[in-house]
């Protein structure tokens, strides 16, 4: 099946507090702990997430990692409201930082820890921008882990995915999730971008069926 882009931005405030109230918890707390499996020496620095969306990855990863500070970077105004509310209650507004900007916009170079991504890639009608910004945002020699949704073999295997893992959820969120499907990449085409940009350090991990993981460090 080939790839079906998907609108850019979460811009819709419905969509966004649908996205923000859905129960993530297992799946965002699972990412933090990847990180820790991946990177066990980690322990602090400027942690940088692109796409932070409604900010509760770098909730979790800042309770996890109290010596850390983290700039969450989404496009979404929308969900950059909701995540600046979510830190606000949980009191980590001296550590996190959100900002509402585009991924090409994002200004500096070897300026950051870490970096850190779930979900954004999909979004993206030119995934190399992102592994260029990655590359020209990153310091030599420091952990990177990114996550994104596994592109199925046909709409059919899409929407079966949607129809066991989000069977009881809100209509708005089913549609995203199996329009996000239809946008994703394959494990082919992830490692195919990784080479284009001098980034085979980064090992790919397919977890599950739904699932891809790329991990490791860049120097």
């Amino acid at each position: 099946m080939d790839r079906i882009l998907e609108p850019e931005l979460m811009d819709d405030p419905k969509q966004a507090a649908a996205y923000a109230q859905a129960d993530f918890a297992e799946e965002n707390q699972a990412f933090v702990e990847c990180f820790k499996e991946y990177f066990p020496e980690f322990s602090q620095g400027l942690v940088l997430d692109l796409g932070c969306g409604p900010a509760d990855i770098p909730i979790r990863f800042a309770k996890l990692y109290p010596s850390c500070r983290i700039l969450g970077i989404d496009a979404s105004a929308p969900m950059i409201q909701l995540g600046e509310q979510a830190v606000k209650q949980t009191g980590l507004a001296d550590r996190i930082t959100l900002r509402c900007e585009r991924l090409e916009e994002v200004a500096g170079a070897r300026i950051v820890d870490a970096v850190i991504s779930n979900s954004l890639l999909h979004h993206l009608p030119n995934p190399l921008q992102f592994w260029q910004k990655l590359r020209q945002l990153v310091k030599p020699g420091v952990p990177v882990l990114v996550t994104d949704l596994l592109r199925p073999e046909s709409p059919e295997a899409a929407q079966a995915i949607v129809d066991q893992y989000a069977a009881d959820e809100p209509d708005i969120l089913r549609r995203d999730f199996y329009n996000s499907l239809l946008a994703a990449f394959t494990e082919d085409e992830i490692g195919s971008q990784l080479a284009r940009m001098n980034l085979t350090r980064l090992l790919i991990d397919i977890p599950d069926d739904r699932h891809w993981v790329v991990g490791g460090i860049i120097y």
